[in-house]
């Protein structure tokens, strides 16, 4: 994106504004709540808040927090606001603030050196479970650590977390996983260690039992703007109040149907309680949509009609001011299809050849995104892209044959190769893949187990489509020959990205890809709630295409495993699955 410094008259500031977004930038006492759906603009409206009330001398730019989510976000926040001329606003990410004042205060409230910060909480889970004789591999201990962060950040104690109704992890109960908590808390007080969300407990502590923390805190920042705070945790939100104490000049932002970390503890209910928290609220919609085409609106509108805070957005006129720093979208355009595939590789190469079609036609590959639910999923396509010969990138997540499980699994099969001649190709590689917890039927549970079990089933999956007489050695081959063909990312490729990963992110055309039950929805989303949460993070998926939408399922299931259905959600946004 290129930012082009723009003048500081207040005026000015306004006037490439739409309405609703100019009631944003006007809105500067506090409490306001903009309730901006994507691609409505809200990062432009929400800046040019602060830098018109710093032009207008309403706000002191070092009195000014901007808080977000990640360090990016923060990075784009101080960007944008330079170009606006409002210099030396605070734009960070929560942890990143508290941490900051951590640092300033604690040697004149606690004294001596301040607590070192643990980079993860694996190695030291590790450490603890030897030392209790109990055998948890990479994938258990990352459940673990999800677990203590989940519990840290919602404001549970142990005890309370002991009685709660968390499934424990893989064979390990929750009993045992409230005493390893307590074991990890013990073992990092012992050698004076803080996690990530200690920083945040800290801080919270620190303003409620020392008063002169908090009005030093409190003098220091008296005007907060909060983006995504549908994201936010309970954790968070006490931080906030701490900062905040009795004032209320406090702006926030955030989209209740972009609500997909609730299993990290995001609540959505602070955005959607907001008016009723703060009674003399200005709230503002922001449902004029400037990246998507009309067709692709209808989609996302009708997944999400009837839900808790979903806004019905509506496209902008061609003509309309610019709402996400780009021209407003013309409302002809293609309508989304709908695409049914005999199985994964078919789905797969199918993608593909509507792919070569599109960059043949002058589409760059930069401009397209193949967006799924886990990260498993990339490999057929990573294959299918790498047979037409085209590039390709994966986006936040880890590639497939970079995985630890995989790298591990892929070194047993060759040297099993040398020795094993004559048996079943099925027989010799699930032999391997038992000894790294791969079984016929998946674990339950979401996680990390979960993931390494998707992971290796998908290296069943390929023997499934081996050609019949393929022997252990001429599959190996094979992988090792793939592991080595989808190396680097380059600047022009296609994204290849989980629909989490994709989050904030657009592209010109974006495929989203197995649209199946037991995928989207996900197989352990058994509860109503769950099943929301699916339906929101589709939602994100579908807010992400420009110009262009492809939504594809494959039919058939792996190892015999019957056909599979088509989401539900297809069917509710009125797309044929025939």
């Amino acid at each position: 994106m290129n930012l082009q410094p723009v003048s500081t008259d207040p005026e000015a500031l306004l006037a490439g504004l739409d309405p609703d977004q100019r009631v944003v930038a006007e809105s500067l006492g506090g409490p306001v709540c903009v309730l901006a759906g994507a691609g409505t603009g809200k990062t432009r409206a929400i800046t040019h808040r602060i830098a018109y009330g710093v032009a207008t001398g309403t706000f002191a730019a070092n009195r000014v927090l901007a808080l977000t989510f990640t360090t990016r976000a923060a990075a784009e926040l101080r960007s944008r606001l330079r170009v606006l001329g409002a210099h030396g606003v605070s734009a960070r990410t929560f942890h990143s603030a508290a941490l900051s004042q951590l640092n300033y205060f604690w040697p004149h409230t606690v004294g001596g050196a301040f607590p070192t910060l643990i980079s993860g909480k694996g190695k030291l889970l590790g450490q603890l479970a030897e030392a209790r004789r109990l055998r948890l591999d990479t994938a258990a201990l990352r459940d673990l650590a999800a677990e203590i962060e989940w519990r840290k950040v919602s404001g549970l104690s142990i005890e309370q977390y002991a009685e709660s109704d968390r499934p424990g992890i893989g064979s390990i109960s929750l009993e045992q996983v409230a005493t390893l908590q307590q074991g990890y808390e013990d073992l990092k007080d012992e050698r004076k260690q803080l996690d990530f969300e200690d920083v945040l407990l800290t801080c919270v502590g620190m303003i409620h039992s020392e008063a002169s923390v908090a009005m030093q805190v409190r003098e220091q920042f008296r005007h907060f703007v909060v983006d995504e705070y549908q994201d936010v945790s309970p954790l968070q939100q006490q931080l906030l109040d701490a900062w905040l104490g009795p004032r209320n000049d406090l702006c926030v932002v955030g989209d209740a149907s972009q609500t997909i970390y609730t299993f990290a503890g995001a609540r959505s209910s602070y955005l959607l309680d907001f008016e009723r928290n703060y009674h003399d609220a200005t709230i503002v919609r922001l449902e004029r949509n400037y990246r998507s085409t009309a067709p692709i609106i209808k989609d996302a509108n009708a997944l999400m009609r009837g839900r808790a805070g979903a806004l019905e957005l509506r496209a902008a006129d061609a003509a309309s001011p610019s709402g996400s720093d780009g021209p407003g979208r013309a409302a002809a355009s293609p309508a989304p299809i709908t695409a049914r595939f005999r199985d994964d590789l078919a789905e797969a190469r199918g993608v593909v050849s509507r792919i070569l079609e599109l960059h043949e036609s002058g589409t760059e590959l930069a401009d397209i995104a193949i967006l799924f639910r886990v990260n498993v999923q990339s490999s057929v396509f990573e294959q299918a892209l790498n047979e037409a010969g085209l590039a390709f990138r994966m986006h936040g997540g880890t590639r497939f044959f970079d995985r630890p499980e995989i790298r591990q699994a892929l070194m047993e099969l060759r040297g099993a190769s040398v020795s094993i001649v004559g048996e079943p190709l099925f027989k010799s590689v699930s032999d391997v893949l038992r000894a790294h917890g791969w079984t016929v039927d998946p674990p339950e549970q979401p996680g990390a187990l979960r993931e390494r079990w998707e992971a290796l089933n998908t290296l069943m999956d390929l023997v499934d489509r081996a050609a019949p007489g393929t022997t252990l050695r001429m599959f190996t081959d094979e992988l090792l020959e793939r592991q080595a063909a989808g190396a680097e990312p380059t600047q022009q490729a296609v994204t290849l990205a989980t629909m989490h990963s994709a989050k904030g992110l657009e592209w010109e055309t974006v495929f989203l890809v197995g649209l199946s039950e037991g995928l989207v929805p996900i197989s352990y989303a058994t509860t109503e709630t769950m099943v929301d949460e699916e339906r929101r993070l589709m939602y994100v998926g579908i807010t992400r295409a420009r110009s262009r939408l492809m939504l594809s399922w494959a039919e058939g299931a792996p190892r015999g495993g019957g056909s599979r259905m088509p989401s539900r959600f297809l069917t509710e946004m009125g797309h044929s699955t025939r």
